[in-house]
């Protein structure tokens, strides 16, 4: 293979960042990769993600996984190509980038291609593998976790600060739905309000207290969305809400507390679960917990998975999202040091 120029992580995350891809809408950042990487040297394999039936797309969407042609990967770098809405066009200073996926995670994909090309002159077995729909339900993770490649680790990229996560912390979503019977609101006794039932439900739910782990910090709730009824003057006969709990162990006893906090007040449908996952600290790495989840757990075949990313989450999906460029050049050095260190 002729020898190639040296890549500018920077100059890669400003052209990344200039292709919009929001989830659902991640094929054009997905070709733009496979080309690149075609003409990087890599042996590229393009899979298709399907489009849930209410994306309201049409648009193509892939995973892109890139290796070495006849060689297997002991490590395998990975994170997600797209990105939350809305789009926020690319802009940089002399100390910052920023725009929509700078840090979360088009920063990330600049970095963890240069780090492969340097493992890879080195004589080290590495591929990439870069998804879909990590921002929405894990989509491009769980199609990749069906054909992994037997890869001994997995380095997952997400904003950590560039420290190694000790542990992340799964997800529990959940609807609410109360119904009731309709009736004008001068004559509330004629009626029941769907509304007010659930106003109570989610009350309860505030008040529960959730499970704790020392060394992780507390699960927490928020209430995402809630919708129902028709007008101020109309006693609604159905209101429904949106529920997310930050998981710090076993599902199970935050499903039963839920269960029994609205109990004759809301029906639950528990619509998606990411565990929490422990993971493991490397010597001379310094370390954080991930409050938030990672498509880490749907890529469990892809070997030991570790987590480590420039950024920070805090102003990830913000229209402020930065990331500082003595960061992201930091995070190269890092993904290369934690690839030797794993590898040699």
């Amino acid at each position: 293979m002729p020898e190639l120029a040296p890549i500018d992580p920077i100059r890669l995350t400003r052209e990344l960042v200039a292709i919009e891809s929001t989830t659902y809408h991640e094929g054009a950042v997905g070709r733009y990769l496979n080309e690149y990487l075609l003409q990087r040297g890599w042996v590229v394999d393009r899979t298709p993600v399907p489009q849930p039936g209410d994306s309201g797309s049409t648009d193509e969407r892939w995973n892109i996984y890139a290796g070495v042609f006849g060689q297997q990967p002991d490590l395998v770098f990975s994170t997600h190509m797209d990105t939350v809405p809305p789009y926020i066009p690319y802009r940089e200073d002399e100390e910052f980038l920023y725009g929509r996926g700078v840090c979360d995670a088009k920063g990330i994909i600049a970095a963890q291609i240069v780090a492969a090309e340097a493992l890879r002159a080195a004589g080290l077995h590495v591929g990439m593998l870069f998804v879909s729909g990590e921002e929405r339900d894990s989509a491009g993770a769980k199609v990749a976790n069906e054909s992994p490649k037997g890869s001994r680790f997995l380095i997952n990229g997400e904003p950590t600060e560039n420290r190694l996560a000790l542990a992340s912390k799964g997800s529990l979503r959940a609807v609410l739905r109360s119904s009731g019977k309709m009736a004008h609101s001068a004559y509330p006794e004629l009626g029941e309000s769907a509304v007010h039932k659930l106003v109570t439900a989610l009350n309860r739910l505030l008040a529960l207290e959730l499970p704790e782990v020392e060394d992780v910090g507390p699960s927490t709730l928020n209430i995402g969305q809630v919708h129902g009824g028709y007008a101020p003057n109309v006693i609604a006969d159905r209101a429904e809400a949106q529920v997310l709990v930050r998981l710090v162990g076993d599902s199970t006893p935050v499903r039963k507390a839920i269960v029994e906090a609205v109990a004759g007040l809301a029906e639950v449908d528990f619509t998606l679960e990411i565990p929490f996952v422990r993971l493991r600290a490397v010597d001379g790495l310094p370390t954080m917990i991930a409050k938030f989840t990672t498509d880490i757990p749907q890529l469990s075949n892809w070997g030991e998975p570790l987590l480590l990313g420039p950024g920070s989450i805090h102003v990830a999906h913000t229209p402020n999202e930065k990331l500082a460029k003595k960061e992201l050049l930091e995070a190269v050095d890092l993904y290369v040091q934690l690839g030797k260190k794993l590898l040699v």
